[in-house]
């Protein structure tokens, strides 16, 4: 079967996904091509993942003269593929206006912008709900989303976890080089640093943990935007909490923690709460998105938003010894069901044959 993903700018879970559906799509036999921007074919290396590469340069805002020529090339690339995937709503509507002759999935992966943008991105929705055989997404809210604005049919995308790295220390190692004594609490998050993410949010919350005696040490393991404005702040507030930008060993962090923190605006399937169950951790996190289907009874679920709520989910954690064990025990059984590396590339391949099979060449 011949492939065709198509997708925007993306700098982190979209490409991840896409690169590995074409591993898992190339590894089955078929023949895989990406288009999108150069700058995601030099992040995610979709070649070194067995596909085959076409520049493309959607923008993560629409721009019409740039959307005009990009159309264009669009349709020429198309042709001849027997299923366009397209990831992202603006990759999606852009495919959608291509009008491709094959059958044309879309993943969305993100929820829609807040602000003067969120008009126009209601509009792309619309047209690719108009012309999409099938609307995956990433949450449950979207798909109800994409019912509501007219797709014909709609599912759940699978994004699982890849397989977890063993950790390279113990615990006890883990914690002293981060100058954590026995009887301190480590508190990680691992986040870009970006808005989505809620991070002024959870430095409110470690003001009150502040308080507490002695403080447990917040980690935020991620690089982004919002370093600067969120070093300042540290700094001038005397805040317990260490940015350690983007780090190789967060299956030794999530071992180590004495509670995984999630504060976000908004998430889909987040790879890193997958992991943090994975690793035992007791989870308390913003029930936004996908994030209470993942993580079933094991985690605290608390507003987004909140950070007195936040504050009191973490202190309830770390004030009950039991509570943290049943909850350490609930993390690993909401593990054991959660899809399995490879679930994703099950999924497209079952829907693109039945679309293919139902269809035909248009």
């Amino acid at each position: 079967m011949r492939i065709a993903l198509v997708l925007a700018t993306s700098s982190g879970g979209v490409g991840s996904h896409v690169r590995s559906l074409c591993r898992g799509l190339a590894g089955r036999g078929h023949r895989v091509a990406v288009v999108g921007p150069a700058a995601t074919e030099e992040r995610f290396d979709f070649t070194g993942a067995g596909a085959r590469f076409a520049e493309l340069e959607v923008a993560d805002r629409p721009r019409p003269l740039g959307d005009a020529a990009a159309l264009l090339r669009l349709r020429a690339l198309l042709r001849g593929a027997d299923v366009v995937h397209a990831h992202g709503v603006r990759a999606g509507a852009l495919a959608a206006l291509s009008d491709p002759s094959a059958p044309l999935v879309a993943t969305l992966h993100n929820a829609p912008p807040a602000g003067g943008g969120a008009w126009l991105f209601g509009v792309l929705e619309r047209v690719l709900a108009w012309r999409a055989d099938l609307v995956l997404g990433v949450s449950g809210d979207l798909v109800e989303r994409s019912r509501a604005r007219g797709a014909r049919r709609v599912g759940r995308a699978l994004v699982p976890a890849p397989p977890a790295a063993p950790p390279g220390r113990e615990p006890a190692q883990v914690r002293a080089a981060l100058g954590v004594e026995p009887e301190r609490s480590l508190l990680v998050t691992v986040a870009r640093l970006a808005e989505q993410k809620g991070l002024p949010v959870l430095l409110d919350a470690a003001r009150t943990w502040a308080r507490r005696t002695p403080p447990p040490l917040v980690v935020v393991a991620g690089e982004g935007p919002l370093r600067g404005q969120l070093s300042a702040r540290i700094a001038a507030e005397g805040l317990p909490v260490r940015l350690l930008g983007n780090r190789g060993d967060v299956a030794d962090l999530l071992a180590a923690a004495d509670v995984f923190v999630l504060a976000s605006v908004w998430e889909g399937q987040p790879l890193v709460v997958q992991e943090a169950l994975r690793a035992g951790a007791p989870v308390v996190a913003t029930d936004v998105g996908g994030v209470a289907d993942l993580v079933g009874d094991a985690a605290v679920l608390v507003p987004a938003g909140d950070a007195a709520a936040l504050a009191e989910g973490v202190a309830r954690v770390l004030d009950d010894g039991a509570l943290a064990e049943r909850m350490r025990l609930r993390s690993r059984a909401a593990a054991a069901v959660l899809p399995r590396p490879g679930a994703e590339v099950d999924q497209v391949i079952g829907y693109y044959t039945e679309l293919v099979d139902r269809d035909g060449p248009r």
